[in-house]
């Protein structure tokens, strides 16, 4: 803060958080510490950069006056991000009841014998407040953070070789399940496709029998072969 006679200005470093592209701005306050009207003017070595508003004023006795400093849009960055503009912000004592539209240039020239003080700005250019980094998963109290790829390279390569791996045997697992299926699915249909035909022969044993009852004779060839291939089938069956 600036200790002059008539005027206390805060800050006495104009900030900018500089981004391309974008209006800034930055405030000044001026206090009057006095009970005399003061009037001030302020000046630029860069007009064409910066617009300030109000750049001429009065500020009454025991009071104080805001003044805004906008910075233009820029498209490029300065080298090293130092600025080199300046402001110099006039005061001088002015008549009582005095009012901004009664200023002028005459009042801060020296050279007439007019009592000016002076201040000097310096223009400062900082980094634009970071948003907060998202909070990661797991990092409650208690539980460890995830391993990002940012925290460790290898970490990351690790899980996703580990999950390659998990993922190749869920699909040879699906495949082993899927020929299983079929083979019993296979196996069910000869065995039922077995039963039925057991079931034709008994039906074909059992009019041979009837047959044979009613024609007196003993029991034929025909019979004994499809006998013989019920046992057969029976003990297919059996070992299935």
């Amino acid at each position: 803060m600036s200790t002059a006679d008539l005027l206390s200005i805060e800050p006495l470093e104009l900030k900018f958080p500089f981004e391309l592209r974008k209006q800034i701005s930055c405030a000044l306050q001026l206090s009057n510490k006095t009970d005399n009207y003061v009037a001030f003017k302020v000046k630029t070595t860069n007009p064409k950069k910066y617009c300030v508003r109000p750049n001429t004023g009065v500020v009454l006795p025991r009071s104080t006056c805001d003044v805004v400093v906008t910075m233009q849009a820029q498209k490029e960055a300065p080298p090293d991000m130092q600025c080199r503009d300046k402001f110099l912000l006039q005061s001088v004592k002015v008549n009582d009841g005095a009012s901004a539209k009664d200023i002028t240039a005459e009042m801060f020239n020296k050279e007439a014998g007019h009592v000016v003080e002076e201040c000097k700005l310096k223009v400062v250019y900082v980094s634009p407040p970071q948003p907060p980094s998202p909070v990661r998963e797991g990092s409650e109290e208690g539980s460890p953070p995830r391993v990002s790829a940012s925290d460790n390279g290898h970490a990351n390569a690790a899980e996703f070789a580990a999950a390659a791996k998990q993922f190749s045997e869920g699909l040879e697992a699906q495949d082993k399940s899927f020929e299983a299926r079929a083979l019993i699915t296979k196996l069910t249909a000869e065995k039922n496709s077995a039963i039925q035909q057991n079931n034709k022969l008994r039906q074909e044993l059992e009019l041979l029998k009837r047959q044979s009852s009613k024609s007196g004779g003993g029991v034929s060839f025909m019979v004994v072969i499809l006998i013989g291939l019920i046992g057969i089938i029976m003990g297919y069956i059996m070992k299935k």
